[in-house]
């Protein structure tokens, strides 16, 4: 009994440490050892945060022209854009960080909540199931977008400042 125990607790612990190295990954607000580097990056994500986006477009640009393959970077240009009310640009962004980290937790909901922007629950809820997938346990990349994707389904108009 104890041996029984003890195995379900080995496995739930393997669980969580899963779960959290694969959020850790892919939030999309942590950036990178290279990109914490960059200044442009760092005022950049301070730009997001104070809801400045003409200004972190500007700076993230510049950083993924000079230091492309940034998941991060390219998931924080598509938000900025996407808060910018340009779809057409969030999506190329979004698109690129999803190329470079498929699994890229706050890329698959940021797009999901694109999605639903442009009128596509269909695209949204791919990147929920995608999402669910993901978070061995429920994460806050898939309570957001499945809280986004409920409102919409209720006929509530996203809005495209949603964080």
């Amino acid at each position: 009994m104890d041996l029984t125990r003890a195995f379900h607790a080995l496995l739930a612990l393997a669980g969580l440490v899963a779960c959290a190295a694969v959020q850790a990954a892919g939030d999309g607000g942590g950036g990178t050892s290279v990109a914490a580097e960059d200044p442009d990056y760092t005022e950049a994500v301070a730009a997001i945060r104070a809801e400045k986006f003409p200004r972190a477009i500007e700076l993230l640009e510049r950083h993924v022209k000079r230091q492309p393959g940034n998941a991060d970077a390219e998931n924080w240009l598509g938000y900025a854009y996407r808060r910018s009310g340009q779809l057409d640009a969030a999506f190329v962004h979004y698109d690129k960080a999803l190329a470079i980290h498929p699994t890229h937790l706050g890329a698959h909901e940021y797009v999901g909540e694109a999605w639903l922007l442009a009128g596509r629950l269909d695209k949204a809820e791919e990147h929920l199931k995608v999402l669910d997938r993901l978070c061995f346990l429920p994460c806050e990349q898939y309570s957001d977008l499945k809280r986004a994707v409920a409102d919409y389904k209720a006929g509530k108009r996203p809005v495209a400042a949603t964080h």
